[in-house]
């Protein structure tokens, strides 16, 4: 009988709370592959290594992860990327499992945006979640960001939520473009009173703790109460959201049929 595995890998947080989004995930796709026993990996070195240092557990990269299971006899293993966006995390993760998969028949699952499918059904899944905004009321989320040239999925996610009628949500990046200062423009060139702060994340990790919710004057919640508007913080990561654990099912199964 062929032995099979589902590898799970994600960024990673060393956030233990922020983790429950990740665990959301791993549990609903484990549940939708029978017959594949589930293991866990994380991309980011930095994160692997604090977890082990504070928490005294450590989760596996990708490369390590495919060596563990080929040495217990694996013979398939589909991995499931829980990355937001096809961007230097998840190319770095697929070269890992490339290098290391040996003479096992690997598969990967894509990360949350891929097709313009992907951009509809995750902004249908967000606008589901969120408050009847007011016509002075925004709804903000904060992606990451990254210098790799998919960047533009930000973009693209605002516009797909334009397309979708919602007029006054707006996506910022840390660590991109759009960026805050783009996010200001939008608040005041529509008259907006009262902000509603997001994650645009699959975890509410780090980045959503400090450079968004944080209380540093540099934080956007600090930045944008000095400028005078009413902020509303939802520190809630992407995994959570039904839609989109949905979503990453969908693409599992898209993987499983390559098989």
């Amino acid at each position: 009988m062929t032995k099979r595995a589902l590898a799970i890998i994600s960024f990673g947080t060393s956030y233990p709370d922020a983790r429950h989004a990740i665990e959301v995930l791993e549990q609903s796709l484990a549940n939708s592959m029978p017959g594949y026993d589930f293991y866990r990996a994380f991309t980011s070195g930095m994160i692997i290594r604090k977890i082990e240092r504070e928490e005294g557990i450590h989760i596996p990269n990708p490369a390590e992860l495919m060596e563990q299971l080929q040495e217990s006899g694996y013979e398939e293993v589909i991995c499931q990327s829980l990355h937001v966006i096809p961007g230097l995390e998840y190319e770095k993760m697929c070269a890992q499992i490339r290098q290391a998969a040996g003479q096992m028949t690997v598969k990967i699952g894509q990360p949350m945006l891929t097709s313009q499918e992907d951009y509809i059904t995750v902004c249908q899944a967000l606008l589901g979640e969120m408050p009847a905004l007011a016509v002075d009321e925004a709804y903000v989320y904060m992606g990451h960001g990254t210098e790799h040239t998919v960047n533009a999925a930000y973009s693209q996610i605002e516009n797909t939520f334009r397309f979708l009628d919602a007029e006054r949500v707006y996506v910022g990046t840390v660590e991109g473009f759009p960026a805050l200062d783009y996010v200001q423009k939008r608040l005041r060139a529509h008259n907006i009173r009262k902000v509603w702060l997001a994650p645009f994340m699959i975890v509410a990790g780090d980045h959503a703790q400090n450079d968004l919710a944080g209380e540093e004057e540099d934080s956007w919640k600090s930045i944008l109460t000095a400028e005078g508007y009413e902020i509303e913080i939802v520190l809630r990561g992407l995994g959570t959201i039904p839609g989109i654990g949905e979503l990453f099912i969908s693409h599992c199964q898209d993987a499983l049929r390559e098989i």
